[in-house]
C-alpha cells in the first residue's frame, strides 16, 4: 500500500514537471528573441535605450556631440561572459544623418568583440557608438557586408559625460568613434578596441520588407529622441516611449493564401 501511494506521488511529480517545463516551441522562440531579434524589436530596444540616455542630461552624451555627429550606433542588451577569456556580442542598428542634416532610416549592424583577463559571469550592457567621421560611417551602410574594427579601421575612445562636458576644455577628439556603455543602470565612457561591427544583411533585408505603420511610427520616435538629444537645451519634460504595440517586436504574421479554387465534379 505505501509503495502504490509512493508510485502515485512520484508520478504526479513527474506528470506536474513535465507541465511546467515549456514547449519546445516558446523555447525555441526565447531563444531567437534573445539572440536573433527581430528588427522591429531591435529597434524598439534602440529607441529605449537613448531614450533612457536622454533623461540623464548630467551623466549622458553631450548635446553638442551628438548636434556635429555623423551617425549613432546603439547595440542593446550586448550579452558578455566568459572565464578568463571574455567575448561579447549583440545586434544593434547604425542611423545616420542625411544629407539635409536629419536622421535617415536605420540599417542593422551585428556587433563582437573579446578581450582577456580574469572575467567570470555573464552581462548584459548597451552600447552607443556616436561617429565623427562619415568615411568610417559608409563602411557599415554601403551595402557590400564589409566590417569595420574598432582601433584598426576605425580609431576609437572613451567618450565624455555630461551634457556641458564639452563646454570650457579640451578634451581631445580625435578618434573617429567615441563609446559609451551603460551596465547595471550606470552609463560611462568606455574604450572598445577590438570590437567588429558587421552589416546585418538578413535583418536589413527583413526590415525593408516589413511595412506595419507599427514599425514606421517606431523610426518616428527614434529619430524624435535623436533630435531632443543634440539640442542646444534639454526637453522641458522626460522622454518617454510608448509600450509597443501588440506584435510589433515579432515578425508579422504570414498572409493566408486564398483558398483553392473548387473543382467542379467530373460528368
Amino acid at each position: 500500500m505505501n509503495r502504490l501511494i509512493l508510485v502515485t506521488l512520484a508520478a504526479g511529480a513527474l506528470g506536474c514537471a513535465a507541465a511546467a517545463q515549456p514547449p519546445r516551441e516558446r523555447l525555441r522562440e526565447r531563444i531567437q528573441e534573445r539572440f536573433h531579434p527581430h528588427p522591429s524589436a531591435t529597434l524598439y530596444d534602440a529607441t529605449v535605450v537613448l531614450a533612457d540616455l536622454s533623461n540623464i542630461p548630467a551623466k549622458g552624451i553631450p548635446a553638442k556631440l551628438m548636434a556635429d555627429a555623423h551617425g549613432v550606433a546603439v547595440i542593446p542588451k550586448v550579452l558578455k561572459a566568459g572565464f578568463v577569456v571574455a567575448g561579447s556580442g549583440g545586434r544593434g542598428l547604425v542611423i545616420a544623418r542625411d544629407k539635409d542634416g536629419g536622421w535617415g532610416d536605420p540599417a542593422f549592424i551585428r556587433f563582437g568583440g573579446g578581450s582577456v583577463g580574469f572575467q567570470v559571469g555573464v552581462e548584459s550592457t548597451d552600447v552607443v557608438l556616436v561617429f565623427r567621421d562619415r568615411k568610417s560611417l559608409d563602411r557599415l551602410l554601403d551595402g557590400r557586408g564589409a566590417k569595420l574594427t574598432l582601433g584598426a579601421d576605425a580609431g576609437v575612445a572613451a567618450g565624455p559625460v555630461g551634457r556641458q562636458a564639452m563646454a570650457g576644455t579640451d578634451f581631445k577628439l580625435e578618434a573617429e568613434v567615441l563609446s559609451y556603455s551603460r551596465s547595471r543602470g550606470l552609463f560611462a565612457g568606455v574604450a572598445f578596441d577590438g570590437s567588429v561591427l558587421h552589416p546585418d544583411a538578413d535583418a536589413n533585408a527583413t526590415f525593408r520588407a516589413d511595412a506595419r505603420p507599427e514599425v514606421a511610427r517606431q523610426v518616428a520616435a527614434l529619430r524624435e529622441v535623436l533630435a531632443a538629444m543634440s539640442a542646444a537645451t534639454p526637453p522641458a519634460r522626460p522622454i518617454t516611449v510608448a509600450p509597443a504595440a501588440p506584435g510589433v517586436l515579432m515578425p508579422p504574421a504570414p498572409a493566408t493564401p486564398p483558398p483553392a479554387p473548387a473543382v467542379p465534379p467530373q460528368p
